[in-house]
């Protein structure tokens, strides 16, 4: 069976990734022979980062921050489900095996994901996943539907979706655990936009559930 001609184009993208890791390691390695070396004995990075899919938003490049010093991770809208598995096995790891500080949930301006929430069409598969997004708009519709021009109103689901879906991860088993356990862990909320570069601190930074409902608190 003969393999199929792809089209030049995508090959040459394809090439291109393989070259670019080549000149990757190539300027590394003489900005710091030992950098591979030392990256490879083990990392304890301090934050864990929970961020949109989107790859316009990688979280070492907006930060400054070198490999090792955030654990990653990433879907549609930066969304903490408490019935995703992935979501969960990557939190629990990082607060209860490599100890982070701070735990960030990273939202952008213009997220697709929000934008597709926002919209009566159907999409797919990724419908179930939107839901999540359309009950933070129902929970809080008086404000949204209140708000006359069209891109404010999805700019601001996209910070109250940060805002609920912080309230999510505190309300967790694992988050309250460690503060049960005395295990220092800030938890935050951001949004970056797109068209600055700038992340903005959306003043919901927690370090224990003393102002958490009731319902959610565990003992």
């Amino acid at each position: 069976m003969r393999a199929k001609i792809h089209d030049d184009t995508n090959n040459g993208l394809y090439k291109s990734l393989l070259d670019g890791n080549k000149q990757f390691v190539e300027n590394t390695l003489k900005a710091d022979p030992q950098y591979f070396t030392n990256l490879a004995q083990g990392q304890s990075p301090p934050v864990l980062w929970i961020g949109c899919a989107d790859s316009r938003v990688p979280a070492n490049q907006i930060t400054n921050m070198p490999p090792g010093e955030i654990f990653v991770h990433r879907n549609i809208a930066n969304m903490v489900v408490h019935s995703d598995m992935n979501m969960l096995s990557v939190l629990d790891y990082a607060v209860n095996v490599l100890k982070v500080k701070h735990v960030i949930v990273t939202g952008h301006y213009g997220c697709g994901g929000i934008i597709a929430a926002m919209s009566n069409q159907q999409f797919g598969l990724i419908d179930n996943w939107l839901r999540h997004i359309k009950d933070v708009y129902r929970l809080h519709a008086e404000e949204l539907d209140a708000i006359a021009d069209d891109e404010k109103r999805k700019d601001r689901l996209v910070e109250l979706n940060v805002i609920e879906n912080v309230h999510n991860l505190c309300a967790t088993s694992i988050v309250q655990n460690a503060w049960e356990n005395g295990q220092f862990l800030g938890v935050h909320g951001w949004v970056y936009s797109l068209s600055t570069g700038i992340i903005t601190d959306m003043q919901v930074s927690t370090y224990d559930n003393a102002n958490m409902e009731n319902v959610f608190k565990f003992k």
